[in-house]
């Protein structure tokens, strides 16, 4: 990962893990306090990245809604570049800068679709694929070639969980509502784990309160300490 880019992610759980109930639901999960603290990180880190099953399921804008705050460059991982043209994301490309990334080698993606994109004001650019998803190191080399210097990771589930299976987040903003779901959406799924010395460890920053909910600030534990 280039030294100069930090990632951040954030995303707001249940006290028993689950960002959504097994149907789906989510809104909301945390209370209004914490959904404004969210855009706090949208105002400030350069860019923010989700991947397409977050614009495919809930249709984001992914700006920032404070008063007078600017809205970061947003990012999708579309491996297949499925984005929809009438998402809020596409239809809004030409007032915020957007750039899809999607798999070089995926048969399904055409010039035509590139350019039907691109026609719409969005920047497309192709990243290498390892069989699971984009190379998520590639990634954040081409957003630094770009001069950005931060991204915020907003999800979902298999995106974060992506970044942290690689080892690559350095920042972790955790929101824990007081609810229980049970059986759900988990937040993180599987990262290879095996023993727990292998398992990503972070060091708490601070714990505060958001209205009812819990914010849980962490950085990456340094190597060796």
């Amino acid at each position: 990962m280039p030294s100069s880019m930090s990632v951040v992610i954030s995303y707001a759980q249940s006290l028993d893990g689950r960002v959504a109930t097994a149907s789906g639901a989510s809104r909301w999960i945390s209370c209004p306090e914490s959904l404004e603290y969210a855009h706090t990180l949208r105002r400030d880190n350069d860019a923010i990245l989700v991947g397409i099953g977050t614009v495919l399921s809930d249709d984001p804008l992914l700006t920032c809604r404070l008063p007078n705050a600017r809205s970061p460059q947003r990012i999708v991982l579309d491996s297949a570049l499925r984005i929809p043209r009438e998402s809020q994301i596409v239809r809004t490309a030409s007032e915020v800068p957007t750039t899809v990334l999607f798999n070089r080698d995926c048969p399904s993606v055409d010039t035509t679709s590139v350019e039907s994109l691109r026609s719409l004001g969005l920047e497309v650019a192709p990243i290498s694929h390892n069989g699971k998803g984009l190379v998520l190191c590639a990634v954040l080399e081409q957003l630094s070639a770009r001069g950005l210097r931060s991204v915020f990771v907003e999800g979902g589930p298999g995106v974060i969980t992506a970044f942290l299976r690689e080892d690559l987040v350095d920042e972790v903003h955790l929101v824990v509502a007081p609810v229980m779901i049970g059986t759900g959406i988990a937040a993180v799924g599987e990262l290879g784990v095996t023993r727990l010395e292998q398992a990503p460890r972070f060091e708490t920053v601070s714990v505060s309160r958001l209205g009812e909910d819990l914010l849980w600030l962490l950085r990456k534990r340094n190597v060796g300490r």
